[in-house]
């Protein structure tokens, strides 16, 4: 049996998708042959299905089905990589060609190498090019007004994290909720500003999604309020955020921006909020945007879940984080009068990467914080301890071990929806809907969202706090989870079915705008959505609520890693429960989310890339 027909057992029975089988096929046409070559375009194009920006030849092992019996053994790796190179249909890196393979053994589709290259080529070119123009002791004089120094003496990390935005044309601020990213922008924002008097700096705001971007635009707006600055530099920092797509001019349909290189944003500075929602694609379009002269400043938690698309941008580029160049460090030293300590040896992406250290909602005896820590370093065990112990009361387990128990373990949870129910406007349910949320790891099955929504209605319809008469009701949750950009309605939106008293009482769904202003829609007219009494942790990401549920399912799967257990638990500022079995817990923790690239080498190797164009 040739090696495509066992591509195509593969693909019924599962173990292939349709697009992987095609692909395979389509290689093999244009001179890959019908072997070892095939096989590695069926597994590059499922691995990047999966979220991997390329397929690593040495970690790559046999694939199968028990199911049919068949099982296709992968090459040994020198043999394949041999093989590869010497296909008509692999490039090395610079060719065009439908595969490439780099030095490394990573093989590619064409179009994720050119992103990851674009990318790493663009934050080196950054990396490389300093602002010459600031004036230090204006920046001081900033530093010490918007960030006093601190009683305990303690080296303050948003201090730093503020010099470096202004030192750098590139900067990172990664930290857990709570760090104090949000409030740290702003007053960057107001730094850049005082430094660009003569010429106020234009500034764009960007985040994935709209939850995430109002989210943004909500606590800028707040804290750019109480500045101590002059009104001039308060009113300069901008109070709208857009979505990415927004930002870069997209065009419903079509793959097309309205900027690119050759029309490139009109901005100087750009922040991206929750990076780590970015998948490589996106960020290489919003990089190729911007104007060779301007700052990119990204903020995110880098232990957070990564993009659903391919990529884990915003872990591959903070790496593990060494410390500063000694060079950095003394320049820090003289801009802020602390020293950061932890100087390294390495590339330039170290001085451009800050970690805020310090949780200003959870403290130390916080349960939420604790477990987050633990998490964080894959201690299942401990995390548990903390979770069951009863001496954290912000913090709770529930053990579930089969499927059955599941309906009856949600009854409690209604009592998070009775307030939104029992409102007496929409405007009152929304607001008691942001207060809970009931989080899964998958979307269908015995323990996914789909069937946790069905539970949850059925028991508020059992006390007559729903009457469910066909799809639309009074009081259902709808998530927005598509982007429309003429109703100004985006993915991560949530709003609340309700009566239109002013139209004789027909349903509409109101979501709450930017502005804080309910908005009032005909259900016929909304994007693509869903019911959201549970939603699955992915679309959680970009939001906080003061209660989570986290539901697990009863075993293990390939989506539960140590990422979204994090990811679900630091969603809540004031209490977490989490509903499952101890021994799938401990092994969700204790894995973690892998995802093969380059970017990280790219960035972090001892020699920087060459030939950056």
């Amino acid at each position: 049996m040739g090696m495509l027909d066992q591509l195509a057992t593969l693909r019924r029975a599962g173990a292939l998708g349709d697009l992987d089988l095609h692909f395979a096929r389509l290689i093999a046409r244009v001179g890959g042959g019908d072997g070892p070559v095939a096989l590695a375009a069926a597994l590059v194009s499922q691995w990047t299905g999966r979220g991997h920006i390329c397929l690593d030849l040495a970690s790559a092992t046999d694939i199968g089905h028990a199911a049919v019996g068949e099982v296709v053994e992968a090459p040994a790796f020198d043999a394949w990589v041999e093989t590869l190179r010497n296909s008509p249909a692999v490039g090395r890196p610079g060719d065009f060609a439908p595969l490439v393979l780099d030095e490394a053994g990573r093989l590619y589709l064409y179009r994720y190498w050119a992103y990851e290259r674009e990318v790493a080529a663009a934050i080196q070119r950054r990396l490389m090019d300093d602002p010459s123009e600031v004036d230090l002791a204006r920046l001081r004089a900033g530093l010490d007004r918007l960030f006093p120094p601190s009683v305990d003496g303690a080296v303050d990390w948003q201090r730093m994290a503020a010099a470096t935005a202004v030192l750098k044309r590139f900067a990172v601020i990664t930290g857990g909720p709570g760090t104090g990213k949000t409030t740290t922008v702003v007053r960057i924002l107001a730094l850049l500003l005082e430094q660009a008097a003569s010429r106020p700096a234009r500034i764009a705001l960007a985040a994935p999604t709209g939850k995430a971007a109002a989210r943004m635009q909500d606590a800028i707006r707040r804290t750019r309020e109480t500045l101590p600055v002059e009104a001039a530099v308060r009113d300069s920092i901008p109070a709208e955020a857009s979505t990415i797509h927004r930002l870069l001019g997209a065009r419903p349909g079509s793959v097309d921006v309205k900027y690119d290189r050759d029309t490139p944003l009109p901005v100087d500075v750009l922040v991206v909020d929750e990076a780590s929602m970015v998948d490589l694609a996106l960020m290489a379009k919003l990089i190729q945007a911007l104007p060779p002269e301007a700052r990119l400043i990204l903020v995110g938690d880098r232990d957070q879940l990564a993009s659903v698309e391919a990529g884990a941008v915003l872990g591959d580029i903070c790496g593990d984080a060494p410390g500063f160049s000694s060079a950095f460090r003394r320049r820090l030293v003289q801009v802020t009068g602390a020293d950061p300590g932890g100087e390294g040896d390495g590339p330039p992406i170290r001085d451009a990467v800050v970690l805020l250290q310090k949780s200003y909602r959870f403290g130390e005896q916080s349960g939420i914080g604790q477990v987050a820590r633990m998490v964080k370093r894959g201690e299942g065990r401990r995390a548990f301890e903390v979770l069951t112990s009863g001496g954290a009361p912000d913090v709770a387990w529930h053990t579930i071990k089969a499927s059955r128990d599941l309906r009856q373990a949600l009854v409690p949870t209604t009592m998070g929806f009775r307030e939104a129910a029992l409102a007496e406007n929409p405007g009152d349910a929304l607001a008691a809907l942001d207060q809970f949320r009931v989080l899964c790891a998958h979307r269908s099955g015995p323990w996914g969202m789909e069937t946790v929504n069905t539970f949850i209605e059925e028991r508020l319809a059992a006390d007559r706090l729903l009457v469910p008469r066909g799809v639309w009701y009074r009081g259902r949750p709808i998530l927005v989870t598509s982007n429309d950009y003429h109703l100004r309605l985006f993915n991560g939106d949530v709003g609340i079915v309700w009566p239109d008293p002013d139209a004789g009482g027909p349903l509409r769904v109101y979501i709450r705008g930017t502005d804080g202003a309910l908005r009032r829609f005909a259900p016929a007219r909304l994007p693509a959505h869903e019911t959201a009494y549970a939603a699955t942790v992915h679309k959680s990401q970009g939001s906080e609520v003061e209660r989570v549920l986290l539901i697990l399912p009863g075993e293990m799967s390939p989506v539960l890693t140590r990422e979204l257990i994090y990811t679900a638990i630091t969603r809540a500022r004031s209490r977490v429960e989490i509903c499952g079995a101890y021994d799938v817990f401990e092994a969700a923790v204790g894995r973690r989310l892998t995802r093969s690239s380059g970017l990280r080498d790219a960035l972090w190797a001892d020699r920087p890339m060459t030939n950056i164009q």
